[in-house]
């Protein structure tokens, strides 16, 4: 991402992408073509398809311009990766300075980031002596030292969510500042990890445009399919999306009225 290739390597990346474009424009000569033999309703699928291909071809003219484009400087030095595995909020903090850094320069519009619990072992915390990996200790059976160790990661992990808010906050930009221009999800894979259920999970959402300060509880038996969660984030950021993946709509009390 801040990393600019050799000459070879981006003219080698440049001939895979035109050669992506070449057959973008063979695939929407030979639909032009089809065209004239179909029926009404081939010929509204066969409309789907070359938008799709007209969709991809601009993609891959983006991505060409992209590779030409000097990557930007960063406002720090290069990061060291902690050697010690335990040092798991060490290794978030560093991914959340990259993921800022990548926002302030606008390498990417878009992050994601996995906190990979599965696989850490007994992570270290200032003031709590953690015997476990996260994912054990997630599946607590209500033991009250688990709880406890538990509930001092999850602690420190929003103690850096905090600060990336807050770091997002401190850089100013032509409207505003980064956070108000980024919308921030932070959320789990379940609702309850020791049962490993995947509904009413919690989420917490951070800047954009949208309404904050509160806490939105909905009904627990009959909530919310996710999806209606990115279609009012898109929608807090200007995007003309009314539909994704398996939503009914948008999440209700999050958008400005």
């Amino acid at each position: 991402m801040f990393l600019q290739g050799s000459e070879e390597e981006i003219e080698r990346q440049v001939r895979k992408l035109q050669l992506g474009e070449s057959i973008m424009d063979t695939l929407a000569q030979e639909s032009k073509a089809l065209t004239r033999r179909l029926s009404a309703a081939d010929r509204d699928r066969l409309d789907q398809y070359t938008t799709a291909v007209r969709e991809a071809e601009r993609r891959l003219v983006m991505a060409r311009a992209w590779e030409r484009k000097p990557k930007p400087a960063a406002p720090m030095g290069m990061p060291s990766d902690p050697s010690n595995r335990n040092a798991f909020m060490q290794m978030t903090r560093l991914m959340y300075q990259m993921a800022r850094l990548a926002f302030q320069t606008d390498s990417t519009r878009c992050v994601t980031l996995l906190m990979d619990g599965n696989n850490s072992p007994a992570i270290k915390v200032a003031g709590t002596k953690i015997t476990d990996g996260y994912h054990n200790l997630s599946h607590h059976g209500m033991n009250k030292d688990k709880l406890t160790q538990l509930d001092a990661i999850d602690r420190e992990q929003m103690k850096l969510l905090g600060e990336l808010i807050r770091d997002l906050k401190r850089v100013e930009e032509a409207e505003g500042n980064l956070l108000k221009n980024t919308v921030v999800m932070y959320g789990s894979n379940f609702g309850d990890a020791n049962k490993h259920t995947t509904t009413n999970m919690p989420v917490l959402v951070a800047g954009g445009r949208l309404k904050h300060g509160q806490h939105l509880a909905f009904d627990r038996t009959n909530n919310y399919p996710l999806p209606n969660l990115f279609v009012s984030m898109m929608q807090s950021m200007g995007l003309p999306v009314d539909k994704f993946a398996t939503s009914t709509g948008t999440m209700r009390g999050l958008l400005p009225a």
